[in-house]
């Protein structure tokens, strides 16, 4: 008995997760930033101004800023671009905190690479500034051109500047007062909500967690945690849940990708897989009159041959009631079945009500 529970553990050990990984914490979630600017220093590859007017707007009201009246004249650089700036604000982020920005052009601009991000505010949803960013772009693509051919590799026109902002602006959130938590599941489940609040209960030695939903549980700070939330997040994120999830088919059409969850189950079901292949081909030939002879012409006959495939031998397959996965990838290996045919075999067998999993196509 001891060695068949040694045998079994380690298996169930490894099919549990950490609640950390399966759930977040209401209110501790980056923030999406964005923010408008200019790029400056390229070499010849922004945007042209005449066909991105918001970027000779933008470009003549910061050099106004800056004591240069430019009002009325006609600007001509290539070497400008308006860029949109982007960034994720992570949760409880002081002030003074570095992030990365991403930086995408927003006009006819073919490369950032080698400019220079200028001042940009970063604001949120409710329009505040969050942060500023500032600093070189350094892109993973790059293109290049001659009179007759040009080459492009990645996309040149979206960079980064590692560490390119400085987070000017706190967001008001104090974890440690909080008397109640809401724990959110990355992929709703009653029966992995329910499995969550067991454990830490368990853990607690009190009911202080309870599933209000698929999505949210609900905990109760303990009286031996109060004010100290962050030890209470630190405890119950480490302990160990194995998530269920409801059986499911995942195709993705365009590629031919399948992916099935390990409760698909198939009833008794009889699957019949075969192609009629026509293949037509042409191999004109050439037809000429006798030598020396002065009558007739040459001419091209044609020549067609046709042939029929109906790929014979394939029979009728009986697949068994309540095979497991391995069992039914199994069987339809065994009847040589492509990806892309095996798609239109999980959907008939969806529609002949044989498949017990939900099938999403992506």
């Amino acid at each position: 008995m001891a060695c068949a529970i040694a045998l079994v553990m380690p298996e169930a050990a490894q099919a549990a997760s950490r609640i950390k990984d399966i759930v977040d914490v209401e209110g501790v979630r980056d923030n999406l930033l964005v923010g408008y600017g200019l790029v400056v220093g390229l070499n010849g590859t922004g945007d042209t101004l005449r066909n991105a007017p918001f970027t000779q707007q933008s470009l003549t009201a910061m050099l106004e800023r800056l004591g240069v009246n430019t009002r009325g004249s006609q600007i001509k650089t290539a070497n400008v671009a308006a860029v949109m700036v982007s960034a994720n604000l992570p949760p409880f982020a002081p002030q003074g905190t570095r992030i990365d920005v991403t930086v995408s052009a927003l006009g006819d601009a073919t490369n950032l690479q080698g400019g220079v991000l200028l001042v940009t505010p970063l604001m949120g949803a409710d329009g505040q500034v969050y942060a500023v960013s500032q600093g070189s772009v350094a892109t993973g693509g790059f293109s290049a051109k001659g009179d007759a051919a040009s080459v492009v590799r990645g996309v040149p026109t979206n960079g980064r500047i590692a560490n390119g902002a400085i987070v000017e602006r706190e967001i008001e959130f104090k974890l440690a007062d909080l008397k109640t938590l809401r724990l959110s599941l990355r992929n709703p489940d009653l029966t992995t909500a329910q499995r969550v609040a067991s454990a830490i209960n368990s853990f607690l030695g009190t009911a202080a967690a309870e599933a209000d939903n698929p999505t949210t549980v609900q905990l109760t700070v303990p009286a031996s945690y109060s004010g100290n939330v962050v030890n209470l997040l630190t405890d119950i994120e480490q302990l160990r849940v194995e998530p269920d999830l409801p059986a499911r088919v995942v195709i993705d059409e365009s590629s031919g990708v399948i992916v099935m969850g390990q409760d698909v189950r198939v009833s008794k079901v009889a699957i019949a897989q075969g192609n009629l292949t026509i293949s037509v081909s042409e191999t004109p030939q050439v037809s000429q009159p006798a030598p020396f002879s002065n009558t007739g012409q040459t001419t091209v006959v044609p020549r067609t041959s046709v042939n029929v495939d109906e790929t014979k031998g394939r029979k009728l397959a009986l697949v068994d009631g309540s095979i497991s996965l391995k069992e039914l990838v199994d069987g339809l290996n065994a009847l040589g079945v492509s990806p892309r045919d095996m798609i239109t075999i999980l959907q008939a067998i969806k529609a002949a009500g044989a498949l017990q999993a939900e099938i999403e196509v992506m």
